[in-house]
């Protein structure tokens, strides 16, 4: 990545990049400026054909949008299934087991805020078939109690009809984290002020040089994520569908290592 003074420097050089791309029949340009030039300090804007750059996010992200992709992001019917799915989903976690879980409570009608922690957990540690293969439920006794726990809490109470004020409330019911909660609005409400910090987001983030090797968001949640806004702020899109693409392209990526998996969030 080259730094502030080689991005000024070589700026003067060039004025723009234009990459192109099909939608359907037609073929599209789509110009930025040049690689050298700084998005944010620190940081420039890097080409687009070059792996998680800047460029590289802004055109997949209007190429996705222009194709009206990665633009509805709800897994549930209803907030009470977007929090079930989102507490099921997440923390290593594979996507696939998560939503096995969800889909199997929600069939047996226990998402809806009456089913007590040993109803979940006892559907929950019956093994579920995943791609042809049988797979346990990681802690079904914990997960149990924080989702019976966050569902009748959201069935008792009003909850606020605003992307961080339904955040901040959905932090108060037990074992529901920023992250967590983040998921949940962005899914719901379709929220571009929120921002879903789970390794893949974070990894994305390291590459472009947007957050330090070391960022932890379990401790600096809110302060990572204002610097993630920001640079969607920067680069033109919504938070919520660069969100969405950066999770999906990194979790594909580093899907063969073998000490990660493909995770819900």
């Amino acid at each position: 990545m080259a730094k502030t003074d080689s991005c000024g420097l070589m700026a003067h050089l060039e004025t723009q990049q234009t990459a192109w791309g099909n939608i359907g029949r037609e073929l599209i340009s789509v110009d930025m400026p040049c690689q050298y030039t700084e998005l944010m300090p620190g940081i420039c804007w890097g080409h687009t054909t070059e792996l998680f750059t800047p460029a590289f996010w802004k055109y997949h992200s209007l190429m996705q949008r222009a194709q009206n992709r990665y633009l509805n992001h709800r897994l549930g019917r209803s907030l009470t299934e977007e929090v079930a799915v989102c507490v099921l989903g997440g923390y290593g976690m594979p996507a696939e087991l998560g939503l096995a879980a969800f889909e199997r409570l929600r069939d047996l009608q226990l998402i809806d805020g009456t089913a007590s922690a040993y109803a979940l957990e006892e559907q929950l540690a019956i093994p579920f078939t995943v791609s042809g293969r049988k797979r346990r439920y990681r802690f079904p006794k914990q997960k149990a109690r924080y989702l019976s726990s966050a569902l009748k809490e959201i069935r008792a109470e009003q909850h606020p009809k605003t992307s961080v004020a339904l955040r901040d409330f959905l932090t108060t019911l037990n074992g529901v984290g920023p992250k967590t909660a983040s998921w949940v609005v962005r899914n719901y409400l379709a929220a571009n002020d929120v921002a879903i910090l789970d390794i893949h987001i974070i990894r994305a983030g390291v590459e472009i040089g947007l957050f330090d090797p070391n960022a932890d968001p379990n401790r600096h949640y809110f302060a990572l994520e204002r610097r993630f806004l920001d640079f969607c702020l920067a680069i033109g899109e919504p938070a919520s569908i660069v969100d969405a693409i950066m999770w999906d392209y990194m979790r594909r990526i580093w899907r063969k290592a073998p000490s990660n998996t493909s995770t819900t969030r």
